[in-house]
């Protein structure tokens, strides 16, 4: 589903239909990238990837736009 907002909030419509406007991402030592979750608000986003990363395990963390 393409966003109404694009860069901003999901409307209320995206909401409702399960739509997640942010992806956590992890990529491991090895460089394989995974989907760890997805959000609502790219501040859930932020402060899941922010509390992944204070773990101190050697993946790399980033949130980006759900495509």
């Amino acid at each position: 589903m393409e966003s109404l907002n694009p860069g901003g909030p999901p409307t209320d419509a995206e909401i409702r239909q399960g739509h997640r406007s942010w992806t956590v991402w992890r990529q491991d030592d090895n460089g394989n990238q995974y989907v760890v979750s997805r959000h609502d608000t790219r501040a859930e986003a932020d402060s899941v990837a922010a509390t992944m990363e204070a773990r101190g395990h050697k993946q790399t963390y980033w949130v980006a736009r759900t495509a």
